[in-house]
């Protein structure tokens, strides 16, 4: 197994230059951290904004570094979870978001970033009508779990299959490195079908899958190439659904309501959904808060299996999947 640097999250954000008050009491300054921010302030992203993506690693419970694969901000510096915010449309739409704030070596804030849960539009009115400090974690941890949803066939001990909702606790799955292992615990949460929470569909066939594959963005496929197709330089690969996308095989399902499901074992696994390898949850700063309280405290600080990542290592790169074949490819590198 291979042994790396702990895998990165990439996410969609917007820096504080892009957003400005246009009513309220802060009018004209730009969104900041919550302790500067009033209720009922009203804001717009600036005409022609559009989100770049940020790369976030575990560090510590609210706060993260900044990865080498990051497309905006200062690669290692520390990231801040300073707040969740809740803001509404002048039509009444909610839209969700998270404050990140990047400092120096010296603590000074250098950046702010707002990460939205939803898609923005330039020149909407968005009047902020809540500020969350304490749920900003399990907001962020919402978007950090791999999820299976509703309907996925997993595949157990006896090599029967079993739809996700239906698994219990102490169900015997089968991994592709441990064998047979119990599910430890099982998440569950119903979230709206959009921006960072809209599901990825992988139709039947394209990797292999015997049916649909539907998971969240972020979810890590296990892929062993016979041959190398993507130039990767190794075998095995965890490649995430959101990177596969090309609008025809893979898409995001945008709309609704959305079930997601979480499974947890004793320690981060592949395990087979729709016939092929998907990861597990996988336990660190990013996803803990999404654990009962009893169940946090009962695992300790230390999770063998979890905190020295298994599985790092093998992530790819992005820009190794930006090409409408990229799914094809991974499909024959797998097949031969």
């Amino acid at each position: 197994m291979s042994i790396g640097t702990p895998s990165s999250q990439s996410v969609p954000v917007y820096v504080a230059a892009q957003i400005r008050a246009t009513d309220g009491a802060n009018v004209g300054d730009l969104i900041s951290f919550a302790n500067e921010l009033i209720l009922d302030d009203v804001y717009e992203l600036g005409f022609g904004s559009e989100p770049a993506r940020l790369s976030l690693v575990a560090r510590d419970g609210r706060s993260f570094t900044i990865g080498h694969d990051t497309g905006i901000g200062t690669p290692g510096a520390v990231l801040h979870l300073d707040s969740a915010l809740l803001f509404m449309t002048y039509e009444g739409t909610a839209l969700d978001a998270l404050l990140l704030v990047e400092v120096d070596d010296a603590g000074a804030v250098t950046e702010i970033y707002l990460m939205p849960l939803n898609a923005l539009s330039p020149k909407q009115e968005m009047r902020l009508v809540g500020i969350d400090r304490e749920g900003a974690q399990h907001k962020f941890a919402q978007v950090a779990c791999v999820s299976f949803t509703r309907g996925t066939q997993i595949t157990l001990a006896s090599g029967a299959q079993c739809p996700v909702e239906q698994l219990k606790v102490g169900d015997r799955v089968l991994t592709r490195d441990d064998g047979v292992q119990p599910l430890r615990w099982i998440g569950h949460s119903t979230a709206r079908a959009v921006g960072e929470f809209a599901p990825i569909r992988i139709a039947a066939g394209t990797l292999n899958n015997s049916g649909d594959l539907i998971v969240s963005p972020d979810h890590r496929l296990f892929i062993y190439q016979r041959t190398d197709e993507l130039g990767a330089g190794r075998a095995e690969l965890l490649v995430k659904a959101r990177h596969l996308v090309n609008g025809d095989s893979v898409t995001v399902l945008q709309g609704g309501y959305v079930d997601y499901f979480q499974l947890l074992f004793d320690s981060h696994q592949i395990i087979y959904a729709e016939g092929i390898a998907a990861e597990s949850m996988l336990i660190d700063s990013r996803t803990r808060p999404v654990l009962p309280q009893d169940l946090s405290q009962a695992l300790g600080e230390v999770i063998p299996g979890h905190s020295d990542l298994p599985h790092a290592g093998l992530d790819v790169q992005e820009k190794l999947l930006k090409r409408p074949d990229a799914a094809e490819l991974l499909k024959k590198a797998s097949s031969r």
